[in-house]
């Protein structure tokens, strides 16, 4: 590569070999040679180019596209009609400029944002009762045909969704149990009520706080598990390949999760109200000085079976729709990781929303028939 004076402005002689292999030195020689701020006007001279791909020919292009662009001109000089066509090709796909989309008013792109919301909201309904009216399907032919229920995938799924999340919902429930019983404690004993801070975390864990919170431990735990579990399958064609070999994706891979989280959650809600009210009898003990016995004593005053099953009832509702809410968001994946994170993301957050919803639903219902 040469670079020289002439009258019409500045010749550069380019010679030798263009190519993918010889780029990286290539781009140095034009960094290090050509001026590209001062040129005026530049010939390029190619006729002692040897050979030349499109590597070597997009370098050229983008030295005509620098110096162009700081107010120069360049005229390709001596170009073999072999490779006219490669710098048509890189013309030809030079990246265009997209448009910038005019900017709606803020009310006008609320009104539009809800009305997506809407259309989404009644989407995801749709695919809830479509999944349910599956899941009827299912289980009707399952009645005449037990060995359809897969009670080994059940039991798989009951062992993730259950088993492995003892250990985390009753350290989280002790934990609340705790600082329900000292928070109220600290404020109680200012008015000589200890005692009834007995009745405060019994009756508000049995009937509240342990459902909704091991629900929405769930939720983030097994419903996240399930929306990522069917969004890679989804992803890798797996869900596909099940459709042509003729099995049905609600009766081999929703139904075994549904089912098994429908029965763990119940479970998971008797072992956190155990652990929290441990938990409130330990700081009963420690902070308020209410021994074991007088705590026990006042809890059997204050409860009643009655009041555990208020909450335990609660958990198979919940467990559906943070099953159904999972499954959804799981067949909506598309091939991408960014799509499979938004849904799972999406998955817990709708589950949560909606599990507080029903629990809310549950409280005016109870409080409506006296219970």
């Amino acid at each position: 590569m040469a670079v020289s004076e002439t009258e019409n402005g500045r010749l550069l002689t380019v010679s030798g070999v263009w190519t993918i292999l010889t780029a990286n030195t290539a781009e140095k020689l034009i960094d290090t040679t050509v001026s590209k701020d001062a040129a005026r006007r530049l010939v390029v001279d190619m006729k002692q180019i040897v050979q030349l791909d499109t590597a070597g020919a997009w370098l050229l292009h983008r030295l005509r596209a620098d110096v162009e662009f700081a107010g120069g001109f360049v005229e390709l000089k001596n170009v073999d009609p072999r490779y006219d066509v490669l710098f048509k090709e890189i013309e030809r796909h030079n990246p265009r400029v997209v448009p910038r989309k005019p900017s709606k008013p803020s009310l006008v792109a609320l009104f539009e944002r809800t009305g997506e919301l809407t259309v989404e909201i009644y989407r995801d309904a749709l695919a809830i009762c479509h999944i349910l009216g599956s899941l009827a399907l299912v289980l009707s032919w399952a009645i005449t045909s037990p060995r359809r229920m897969r009670a080994t995938s059940i039991a798989v799924q009951f062992d993730k969704s259950c088993i492995g999340a003892v250990p985390i919902v009753m350290l989280m429930s002790f934990l609340i149990g705790a600082i329900i019983a000292q928070q109220g404690g600290f404020y109680l004993r200012q008015f000589g009520a200890d005692i009834f801070v007995v009745d405060l975390a019994g009756i508000l864990v049995l009937r509240e706080i342990g459902v909704i919170l091991t629900a929405i431990m769930v939720a983030g735990r097994s419903g996240s598990a399930f929306t990522a579990e069917l969004g890679s399958m989804k992803m890798r064609e797996e869900i596909d390949a099940l459709n042509v070999i003729g099995l049905r994706v609600t009766e081999v891979l929703i139904l075994p999760r549904l089912l098994a989280l429908m029965m763990s959650l119940p479970v998971l809600v008797f072992l956190a109200n155990i652990a929290a009210l441990f938990g409130a009898g330990l700081v009963c003990w420690w902070y308020l000085a209410i021994p074991p016995h007088a705590f026990m004593t006042q809890l059997q005053i204050a409860i009643d079976v009655e009041t555990l099953l208020v909450g335990v009832v609660k958990a198979p509702f919940m467990a559906l729709i943070i099953g159904l809410i999972a499954c959804v968001e799981g067949m909506k994946v598309t091939g991408s990781a960014e799509s499979l994170g938004q849904h799972t993301t999406m998955s817990v957050v709708k589950a949560i929303f909606l599990v507080i919803v029903v629990d809310g639903v549950f409280a005016m219902f109870f409080a409506s028939i006296g219970v």
